[in-house]
């Protein structure tokens, strides 16, 4: 996505990345702006309204835009390995010096090292952490229990599944697809086209395709329940933890240090 200025110069309207991102995640968790909102409230209510927060996993920035929008005293450092979604992530919040960015893999044990700061007033995470097995999300909890201060939070947004509802399940699963299906028909951007969409643009082919050495098409990953998240937060450092908010499919988790 191309812009063109009134010196006939273009550049990459980063904005509309973001825009098309937020538009396709949309097609998958019409909530999703739901759960950000809940995100943001415990965030003020639990550490206030100037926080330091991790972006963990950060993708495009999504949680770092609207932190800032309602919070303009708060800063952010995003960290991703993905190198596609940190461009568009860097281009948007370039200038912003509020904002900071690392690329790094969450299951490299030494990646808090390359955070600017030691410490952080709340991390937040949102359809990301699905990528990781058990074990290897167990051994993250533990990492980012260490960077929470006392007094503050962690918060996950991810399809957390329970099995123990299997019927319950099925119904959601039922809704969701028939949900997706009227998207596409309104002409919505599902995973694969937005993807093939980037490997088409100039600026983002080359990122792209270094994005689909180090993920293939997809992680295949696990969804456990909001129980078993509970638990394992809890054993990893924090004192508290517990769902916020839930819908048919997701879950917002908070642990407080």
């Amino acid at each position: 996505m191309t812009t063109t200025t009134g010196t006939g110069r273009t550049g990459t309207d980063w904005q509309a990345w973001q825009e098309s991102w937020d538009r396709q995640q949309e097609w998958y968790m019409p909530d999703r702006e739901e759960r950000f909102r809940v995100m943001l409230d415990m965030v003020e209510a639990c550490v206030g309204s100037e926080p330091r927060v991790l972006d963990l996993a950060c993708g495009t920035g999504s949680i770092t835009a609207r932190l800032l929008r309602r919070f303009p005293k708060a800063t952010s450092t995003g960290v991703d390995l993905d190198p596609a979604l940190l461009a568009i992530a860097r281009g948007t919040f370039e200038g912003d010096d509020r904002v900071s960015f690392v690329e790094a893999d969450l299951t490299d044990p030494d990646w808090p090292a390359r955070l600017p700061y030691g410490t952080y007033d709340a991390v937040l995470t949102a359809t990301a952490l699905h990528w990781l097995r058990s074990d290897p999300l167990a051994a993250l909890y533990g990492r980012v229990a260490a960077l929470v201060r006392h007094g503050g939070v962690f918060m996950n947004a991810d399809h957390m599944i329970d099995e123990t509802t299997p019927r319950i399940n099925v119904a959601e699963r039922i809704r969701r697809h028939a949900r997706m299906d009227r998207a596409m028909r309104d002409g919505a951007l599902d995973w694969a086209e937005w993807w093939q969409l980037a490997a088409e643009d100039p600026v983002l082919a080359g990122p792209t395709a270094r994005r689909f050495e180090i993920y293939g098409d997809h992680a295949d990953g696990d969804m456990p329940s909001a129980r078993w998240h509970a638990r394992v937060l809890r054993e990893k450092g924090f004192e508290e933890a517990r769902a916020v908010w839930c819908s048919p499919s997701d879950t917002v988790l908070l642990a407080l240090k």
